[in-house]
């Protein structure tokens, strides 16, 4: 008896759930993504007892984090991780190959987002001469446009230009950036308007710069409770001019006059607050979140860049400009939820990349680390086309670790572009900094599929990359022996941070390998429209509801 009424109700309970119409996922109004510029992974983890609990951790906590994301290719510089998130692919495919590199058609070194065909809108100055027109694949800004037959709005906003503009794709309907020096404007490019709208130009003639940058830097906590960082007073750490040590407090009003006055804010974290100022006012004048299309923004962080370069990894001015950082989040973030609402607006929040420790710290605790000298390293090269081809003009430019050839100068004297490329390659390694070395040739031949050669493979455009191509050894910068950089293939510049938050989006974590090419295609997915047209990304599944 027992048995016949257990079987019924299971049978009644099973034809209920067949007969419930499925849940259906309404896509979010907003998505926002945003870049911090040269986050590490292990911020997250080294100030985790130190942040509150509404901004990195409210994401830890109620989104999905990727703990082993990385970059995939080689360089990680700004505007190619920039392009790369939001585009799902890599240098080989997009064609943004550095922030400057040789253009072997034109002769001459070039910036990604320079384009004089369009002019400055906000001011006289040329700052604004830009586009994405380097670009050569869709993002899934681009997509989501495309999708929704150009409704919706897309927005790029950034203190550096190129972290605004290839974000926000071809058809973005803004990207603005900042002109500090003596302008103190948020500007754009008539490649996306002829004029600034109404509230960009009130935003820039009632913005809080001034106020920020004549409030002195001092650490938000005591001094004494930063255990995490090195002393504040350093050989290791670059000063702001007219510091004569690394050391708070920092007098900016003081400082403005001798570090290009309004350009000082880029340096500071005041520069990430007045970011998320910037992105509020966006949020509300163009009524982004509100209409029953899905818009998008895409913020980036700058001022952790520019404060990293300067003072180094482990320095309290980066951990105080996280612990700031994580204090506008949240109030970016409690933004969202009464603007926007609750549930309607998804987020991700990665790095464009991350940074090495000072070589010169890691020397002075017998960590290998390395300086190369650039002028040695041309020197070492013109030595190896004089022996071995009789020549000290073969070689045409040599930067972001490649060698560029004169290809006209080569057949002149009757000789094979290949074979001096390979001679190149075999001997380049034995200069005292060079690790690895490949010809362009083999890069198109040969299929490198894990290791460090894949990553400078995946980095490796034919048409534009150079015809040798060089790997340091790790810690290795072309500086000063104070501060740091990045750009390298190594764990140090590609591991950081992936986190995805909000509308479709499980709560939880992931310790598995992804790559920094697989965000576009996710989002994507969540927003159920075609992926960028030149992914090589895959869909994050478990990061989904």
């Amino acid at each position: 008896m027992k048995s016949t009424i257990f079987y019924l109700l299971s049978a009644i309970i099973l034809f209920s759930n067949c007969n419930k119409k499925p849940i259906k996922q309404e896509k979010p109004k907003l998505v926002i993504g945003i870049v911090i510029d040269q986050m590490r992974y292990d911020y997250l983890t080294r100030y985790e007892s130190r942040y509150g609990e509404g901004g990195f951790k409210r994401l830890l906590n109620n989104g999905f984090s990727l703990e082993n994301a990385h970059y995939n290719y080689i360089p990680t510089y700004t505007a190619v991780g920039h392009t790369s998130i939001y585009t799902g692919t890599t240098p080989s495919n997009h064609g943004i190959i550095s922030n400057n590199w040789y253009d072997k058609f034109l002769k001459k070194s070039i910036y990604c987002v320079d384009d004089n065909t369009y002019k400055t809108i906000g001011n006289n100055g040329t700052v604004g001469q830009k586009s994405p027109f380097r670009l050569y694949t869709t993002t899934v800004t681009d997509q989501l446009h495309l999708a929704q037959n150009m409704k919706g709005k897309t927005i790029g906003i950034s203190i550096k230009d190129r972290s605004a503009i290839l974000p926000a794709g071809h058809t973005a309907n803004a990207a603005y950036w900042y002109d500090g020096s003596d302008k103190n404007q948020w500007i754009t490019s008539s490649f996306y308007m002829n004029e600034l709208p109404t509230w960009v130009k009130d935003f820039n003639a009632n913005n809080n710069a001034d106020t920020y940058l004549n409030t002195p830097w001092e650490t938000l906590y005591d001094i004494k409770t930063y255990t995490q960082s090195r002393a504040d007073d350093n050989i290791f750490e670059n000063t702001l001019k007219g510091n004569k040590t690394p050391t708070f407090p920092k007098d900016l009003k003081k400082l403005r006059e001798k570090n290009g006055n309004f350009s000082l804010i880029k340096t500071v974290p005041a520069g990430n607050t007045y970011t998320v100022d910037f992105a509020k006012a966006a949020i509300k004048a163009e009524k982004l979140g509100k209409s029953e299309f899905t818009d998008f923004l895409a913020v980036s962080f700058s001022s952790t860049d520019y404060v990293g370069h300067r003072y180094g990894v482990s320095a309290v001015e980066t951990e105080d400009t996280y612990l700031r950082l994580d204090k506008d989040l949240a109030d970016f973030f409690n933004f969202l939820d009464v603007e926007v609402g609750k549930g309607n607006y998804t987020l991700f929040l990665t790095a464009d990349h991350a940074a090495v420790h000072v070589p010169a710290y890691l020397q002075s605790l017998k960590i290998p680390a390395h300086y190369m000298d650039i002028k040695k390293f041309r020197d070492f090269i013109l030595k190896i086309t004089k022996k071995y081809f009789n020549s000290t003009e073969l070689i045409e430019n040599v930067s972001n670790y490649q060698i560029f050839l004169d290809q006209k100068k080569i057949e002149s004297l009757g000789l094979n572009k290949n074979t001096v490329a390979q001679k190149l390659a075999d001997e380049v390694v034995n200069f005292d900094k060079i690790y690895k070395a490949v010809t362009a040739r083999t890069l198109q031949t040969t299929s490198f599929t894990d290791g460090i050669l894949n990553s400078l493979q995946n980095g490796y455009n034919q048409k534009f990359s150079g015809d040798v191509l060089m790997v340091p050894y790790p810690a290795t910068l072309i500086s000063s022996r104070k501060g740091t950089s990045h750009g390298s293939g190594y764990s140090y510049d590609t591991h950081v941070p992936v986190i995805f938050y909000g509308n479709g989006i499980r709560k939880g974590s992931s310790a598995k390998k992804y790559e920094i090419i697989d965000i576009a295609p996710t989002i994507s997915n969540l927003l159920k429209i075609e992926a960028p047209n030149g992914t090589s990304g895959k869909v994050i599944e478990e990061a989904l509801e």
